[in-house]
């Protein structure tokens, strides 16, 4: 089996699927090729800005839970935030899989799925089910991106979570941040619907993943939530960014290394960073503003996340008095938000 295609999108993530669907829908011809047999499911706490669900015009039903009040607990303090107004929204990844899916076969893209990338060229990508040909290449695949490792890109700098899902949607959303425990991560409880995300976030250079999984154990079972026998999911969150268009090939989501170094959020980057590759392969002059500013956030995130790789009880001191500025409203809790 073998095609010519004007666009080839490797991977089938929020990223990928929206570039997808922008570029069908303008009459280009686009393949994207996705590894797994289904479309959604990823290990992700599931958590959305708010403002990112209604740009993206996300349908009521999938919107699990949404939270004004975002719970931050530090060795010292409990501080809540009440934003007023939905700050941040849980989706399940499955469901938004197969509705961005959907949006994007309706608008004419081709979705292959359960089909692996074997190796990549320029213009050229061999799967285990033949060879296809394109102009323009958009790696939408993921941390352990191949479009990436063709371009020569390496990831030095990365993240790793740690999670498993509460069979029952617990009250609040939570923020942990102990820096003697969570290094410069946090441990997060986020609750769905029927269920609920509780888990751990760390720069994987920071903090060993290795170490995560008995400190999440410890600390949940602090936390009076028992998941002694629920199994462990882990992921890579890759925010070293060294660029997302070079020449026909161009990067999105977590391929280009757009999640935040702070929060490790990175669907929202994933939607941006694939409107934008649309748009500049429909015009190559389209400059990309939203991803501009996102840009800029990403360095801020970054800048503080090395910040507080430094000396633990020092900055331990400082993630207080930033806790309480937020409590004051010296701060917005959108210094936490990609957008």
């Amino acid at each position: 089996m073998g095609a010519t295609n004007d666009t080839i999108i490797i991977g089938a993530g929020p990223g990928g699927l929206r570039c997808a669907e922008i570029l069908a829908a303008a009459g280009r011809d686009v393949l994207v090729i996705e590894r797994k047999r289904t479309v959604g499911p990823k290990v992700c706490a599931g958590g959305i800005p708010f403002h990112a669900a209604r740009y993206l015009g996300l349908p009521k039903e999938l919107i699990e839970r949404s939270f004004a009040e975002q719970h931050i607990h530090t060795p010292r303090r409990h501080v809540v935030l009440n934003t007023g107004v939905p700050a941040i929204s849980t989706v399940g990844r499955a469901a938004l899989g197969r509705w961005m899916e959907g949006r994007a076969r309706e608008a004419g893209a081709d979705i292959i799925t359960g089909c692996a990338v074997r190796r990549v060229a320029a213009n050229r990508v061999t799967t285990e089910h033949g060879e296809f040909t394109c102009r323009y290449l958009v790696g939408a695949d993921g941390s352990s991106s191949m479009v990436r490792r063709f371009l020569g890109l390496p990831v030095v700098h990365a993240g790793a979570g740690l999670q498993v899902t509460v069979p029952r949607g617990l009250p609040r959303m939570e923020w942990h941040l102990d820096l003697a425990r969570f290094h410069s991560g946090y441990a997060w409880i986020f609750p769905h619907r029927r269920t609920t995300s509780v888990g751990i976030y760390a720069d994987r250079n920071d903090l060993a993943p290795g170490r995560l999984a008995p400190r999440l154990r410890q600390w949940a079972r602090e936390r009076g939530i028992d998941i002694s026998r629920l199994r462990p999911e882990a992921a890579i969150i890759n925010f070293d960014y060294r660029g997302w268009r070079f020449g026909d090939t161009f990067l999105v989501g977590d391929a280009a290394g757009l999640a935040s170094a702070f929060t490790g959020e990175g669907v929202y980057p994933a939607i941006v960073s694939g409107e934008a590759a649309a748009r500049a392969i429909i015009d190559p002059g389209y400059r990309p503003r939203r991803l501009e500013r996102l840009l800029r956030r990403h360095r801020r995130h970054r800048r503080m996340q090395r910040f507080f790789t430094g000396n633990k009880a020092v900055c331990q001191i400082i993630l207080e008095m930033i806790v309480l500025a937020l409590k004051w409203g010296i701060l917005d809790f959108s210094l936490l938000e990609m957008h």
